[in-house]
């Protein structure tokens, strides 16, 4: 695959329920070419998921059988800490190793276009003619977590078309950006000297979800400092400290650098979590989680679609009459509306 699905993605927002779409698409021969490697065909097929065409239950369903392979991992940290230039020494290294490597940048939405601002993803480009690396930026859209609603779909549709790796970059993190922690099998969590990381890390709750911490730009002063800091963090208790469960390790890296970098240390790091949710059957509790809750996403997303229908309505206007009348209260209202959905 190429890297040609690395563009700006300038849609009008859309939700994920499937009820919205430009023009059909014969799924089946999308489905078979990109699992082929056809790089045009998964573009499509992401395209469709971010755009909630017609086809998107027929896509999911479509998909469904060849997913559940690849390895997810999250990238996640303050803006500034090198998550892009960590990702493409990421994709670098494991290529090396012959895995097909996806990524999706998910980047903060432009206010005029609704687009991804694309920014420093232009370091990508490194990998634009390797077949074996597929590279999506998308945008956010408004979303909080810290990533695009479509992410999950995007993901499913680059497990099925063969990657061994799945590499998801979010915009940033901070209080309400911690969503990649429920999506990703390891969770890196990128950190640098001098930005003041420890602080904002206790703030955001990052002590909750990283399974690895990345000490990014290690050649700068301040480095071990941030480490020891984050050392002390860990030892004040949380879910970690609990018998049985994963440490989180630390790794100094300088990801700008091509050799001594740091990064197969992190890529030790995230073999040795990948075995630790195999032997202890957190792995599958994880992915039984994510399914969960995209369940919900999806039949939350389709209930207020309905609610948007009715909104207006006779039955809703009789409801909210009764209520100020007080012959109702809102929660029997609430109930009856729900009963004619």
């Amino acid at each position: 695959m190429t890297s040609e699905g690395l563009a700006v993605q300038a849609d009008a927002p859309a939700g994920p329920t499937g009820r919205r779409g430009r023009r059909a698409a014969d799924v089946p021969t999308l489905v078979e070419r990109a699992r082929e490697g056809d790089a045009r065909s998964v573009a499509r097929l992401i395209s469709l998921v971010e755009d909630a065409s017609p086809a998107l239950r027929e896509v999911a369903a479509a998909l469904a059988p060849h997913t559940g392979h690849a390895q997810v991992l999250g990238l996640t940290g303050s803006p500034g800490v090198g998550k892009s230039t960590t990702t493409t020494a990421l994709v670098r290294a494991l290529r090396a190793t012959g895995k097909r490597v996806g990524v999706l940048a998910v980047d903060p939405s432009s206010p005029f276009s609704g687009g991804a601002l694309l920014g420093d993803r232009v370091r990508m480009q490194d990998h634009a003619g390797d077949s074996g690396v597929y590279i999506r930026s998308m945008a956010s859209r408004g979303h909080l977590g810290g990533l695009s609603w479509s992410t999950p779909q995007a993901l499913r549709v680059l497990d099925a078309a063969g990657c061994d790796v799945v590499l998801i970059e979010t915009v940033g993190v901070g209080q309400s950006e911690l969503e990649i922690a429920s999506l990703a099998d390891t969770t890196l969590v990128l950190v640098a000297p001098g930005m003041g990381d420890g602080i904002q890390a206790a703030k955001a709750g990052i002590l909750e979800v990283a399974d690895v911490f990345v000490v990014n730009k290690a050649d700068r002063d301040g480095a071990d400092t941030t480490v020891r800091d984050l050392r002390y963090m860990l030892s004040l208790g949380g879910r970690h400290s609990e018998a049985g469960q994963w440490r989180p390790p630390i790794v100094k890296t300088v990801a700008s650098r091509d050799a001594d970098n740091g990064i197969d240390q992190v890529l030790e790091k995230i073999e040795t979590h990948r075995e630790w949710l195999a032997a202890s059957g957190e792995g599958q509790r994880r992915r039984s989680e994510r399914a969960a809750r995209e369940i919900e996403a999806i039949a939350l997303a389709t209930l207020r679609e309905r609610m948007g229908d009715v909104h207006g309505s006779a039955a809703l206007g009789t409801l909210a009459g009764r209520v100020v009348a007080g012959e109702s209260d809102p929660y029997r209202a609430a109930d009856e509306l729900l009963d004619e959905l």
